[in-house]
């Protein structure tokens, strides 16, 4: 008896280290959003700032490095914060943790990093986000963004996607089609970052949790950026 108390113990001593590792991570990834988001915003040319006061979410996976792609189950990890209230006309939310899947997605074998922005334009696409793994460009509609200071040039096609995707590698910043990669919350690591088990929907609709520090500059950079929704009927 005494053993398995003292193994027991043994163990319980090691998984706390490893709790605490995995909480540092979360928190780092979701202040790299923050960053990643901010320096791409702060360059007028890059995410038309009309298309960015009509977002319903911003999802941000930062360092998605490509070969990691080629792996089957090989995954980004990221954050997506909406704008609150029914209507999402409110402040924009705490933010849920999100994985982007991808097995045979089409990414060359390569060693640099790239970062996503995603824009969920309709109410639909955010709530089928924080519900079930959605596949894009199948379960929601995915364009790649257009650049620019407003989205005139844009296409019809693109106009009608309830997601824009964009990303940035080596300092170039473009639209680019994730169709055929699949988002989904990554509930583990909104466990390690909120101490508990909650759902993205928890997260962002009901506001059980206020934004921690990891995310204020995630929050704050679109406050900042894009505080009232200037979306038909909004």
């Amino acid at each position: 008896m005494k053993r398995v108390i003292a193994g027991c113990m043994a163990f319980a001593m090691c998984a706390l280290p490893l709790a605490a590792a995995d909480e540092v991570k979360v928190t780092d990834r979701l202040e790299n959003c923050g960053t990643v988001l901010k320096e791409i915003l702060n360059v007028p040319d890059d995410i038309p700032q009309d298309l960015l006061t009509k977002a319903e979410c911003v999802i941000v996976y930062p360092s998605v490095l490509k070969g990691a792609f080629i792996v089957g189950g090989s995954y980004g990890r990221g954050a997506m914060t909406c704008r609150t209230g029914e209507n999402f006309t409110g402040p924009w939310s705490a933010p849920s943790m999100m994985a982007l899947e991808a097995g045979s997605f089409g990414f060359q074998i390569g060693g640099q990093a790239t970062d996503f922005v995603l824009l969920v334009m309709n109410d639909r696409g955010a709530h089928s986000m924080l519900h079930s793994k959605v596949k894009l460009g199948a379960d929601a509609a995915v364009a790649a963004g257009p650049k620019g200071r407003n989205a005139q040039a844009a296409t019809d096609a693109t106009m009608r996607a309830e997601i824009l995707s964009y990303s940035r590698s080596r300092g170039l910043f473009a639209g680019v089609s994730l169709e055929g990669a699949s988002v989904r919350a990554d509930d583990d690591a909104n466990a390690d970052l909120y101490g508990k088990k909650l759902s993205a929907e928890d997260i962002i609709f009901k506001g059980v949790v206020p934004t921690p520090p990891s995310g204020q500059r995630l929050v704050a950079t679109l406050n900042r950026h894009a505080r009232k929704n200037e979306s038909a009927g909004k």
